[in-house]
């Protein structure tokens, strides 16, 4: 069970080295702008890393649910989202937060994900009931404290300052290189 537990730590922190610094731009945007709550921010990560689990778990019992060349394509949600956060800047309005409640959290989480299902897929295929359920106690624990550390990396007064300057144009245009680049990778692969 210790090398389970140490697999399932290692699959997951690989997997989501990204998300960390989704989740402390989250938690940045939460503090200078207090939108999205930051129960909003872990519950949307929960969920996120929830659906990418699922859709694993299910393609690894053999069905596809989407064809490895469209996963890419989910990069359109968080670079649509960081545009739509420009666009509302260019029109003057206040912050445009470009990730405002859980769903839109989750969303970004699960396009941010086709690593994740690449991973997760042969992994669960191949380990066995048992260890499939110890794997995910093991990221559900380690969901909460990516949550923890970015909200961490998100509290210092220097980069909150950032933010609170340069944030209604960094953050969206954050959103748009995450996308950038899953969509770049997909195509690449």
């Amino acid at each position: 069970m210790g090398q389970t537990i140490g697999t399932a730590a290692a699959v997951f922190a690989g997997t989501n080295v990204d998300d960390i610094i989704i989740l402390t731009v989250l938690f940045l945007t939460s503090r200078a702008g207090g939108v999205p709550r930051p129960w909003q921010i872990v519950l949307g990560q929960y969920a996120g890393i929830a659906v990418l689990v699922v859709v694993s778990a299910v393609a690894a019992l053999g069905l596809t649910v989407v064809p490895d060349r469209w996963v890419g394509l989910l990069g359109l949600v968080p670079f649509g989202m960081g545009v739509w956060g420009l666009i509302k800047k260019g029109n003057g309005d206040e912050a445009a937060p470009v990730a405002s409640g859980v769903v839109s959290i989750a969303g970004v989480t699960i396009a941010n994900g086709a690593d994740n299902i690449s991973v997760y897929t042969p992994m669960f295929r191949t380990i066995g009931l048992a260890p499939t359920l110890v794997t995910v106690a093991v990221f559900a624990v380690l969901v909460g404290f990516w949550c923890a550390a970015a909200s961490w990396l998100g509290s210092h007064k220097k980069i909150i300052s950032l933010v609170e300057r340069s944030g209604r144009w960094l953050v969206p245009t954050v959103f748009m290189v995450i996308g950038v680049v899953i969509v770049a990778e997909s195509i690449f692969d």
